[in-house]
């Protein structure tokens, strides 16, 4: 029996950060979920935000669309202190 489980905008998830790029404007972070081994890349992270590999991020979820269970959705990467330092949409 498959179940759905439903994420909540306030849910929060840690993940790892495994690379960071670093620009004159901003930093490019990839995170990955420890469970799943998921990977999703933040091209727009401040680059006065102070983050390393092996740091631990945040990240929250809004289902875009009518079914809650599939489709895209908008990713928010957060810090220790639930800022918002970025969003990206996975389709």
């Amino acid at each position: 029996m498959d179940q759905v489980v439903e994420i909540l905008e306030t849910d929060r998830f840690d993940c790892v950060v495994v690379n960071v790029i670093k620009t004159m404007m901003y930093k490019g972070v990839t995170i990955e979920d420890p469970f799943s081994k998921g990977r999703v890349y933040f091209g727009k992270v401040p680059s006065d935000f102070d983050v390393e590999i092996d740091d631990v991020l945040y990240i929250g979820a809004k289902a875009l669309g009518e079914e809650k269970d599939k489709g895209s959705m908008e990713v928010y990467l957060y810090d220790e202190n639930d800022n918002k330092l970025d969003w990206t949409l996975i389709y």
